[in-house]
């Protein structure tokens, strides 16, 4: 893949990789006939990614703050990160294994998309590695009784990039996936 369509480096997916949303713009998706469970299940898992996301970014800048106690803020930053990546990497799994071949042949023009959306998966990985490392690099020394801001400083800049790079992922994924089932219905298996 050319470096202006990988995650690290695009700011949204080019035109002619959203072939279906100029027929399918998102204000129209949740009154379409074809907008159904399968696809309000996708958005409202994106959603809920984006939102544990933001609870962690603000349970970690609550620490840094001092207003956040240290074994709460351990606590629930090793459960919503478990959380998070386990669901993230599950999903990632059925859209790879399941979803994306499907849909790709509904419409040849939209399998450049897949693609760079399969990169996006592949790219997506070694950050959450980073952010599982940087997670735990916090989680020992609070185990340990010992102060943690300075991992937790750094643990609030992986999670401020990796929310960048989800979000950005996220929405790149919404405009090829939602229209092309608004288009052709959700009849997978």
């Amino acid at each position: 893949m050319t470096d202006d369509l990988s995650l690290d480096a695009r700011d949204g997916l080019p035109p002619e990789l959203k072939v279906l949303l100029d027929d399918y713009p998102r204000e129209m998706w949740q009154g379409h006939p074809n907008f159904s469970g399968l696809t309000a299940f996708w958005l409202q898992m994106h959603g809920k990614f984006r939102s544990v996301q933001t609870e962690l970014l603000g349970l970690t800048q609550a620490y840094l703050d001092a207003k956040e106690d240290p074994m709460r803020f351990g606590a629930a930053t090793s459960r919503y990160t478990g959380f998070f990546l386990e669901g993230l990497h599950g999903h990632h799994n059925i859209e790879d294994h399941h979803y994306f071949p499907q849909m790709v042949a509904l419409d040849d023009r939209v399998a450049r998309a897949f693609d760079v959306l399969d990169a996006d998966h592949h790219a997506l990985a070694h950050h959450m590695n980073a952010l599982a490392d940087a997670t735990n690099a916090v989680l020992r020394p609070l185990q340990n009784g010992e102060d943690a801001r300075d991992p937790a400083g750094k643990l609030h800049g992986v999670q401020s990039d990796f929310q960048s790079f989800l979000d950005r992922h996220l929405t790149d994924e919404e405009d090829v996936v939602v229209p092309l089932i608004l288009n052709y219905g959700d009849n997978f298996h």
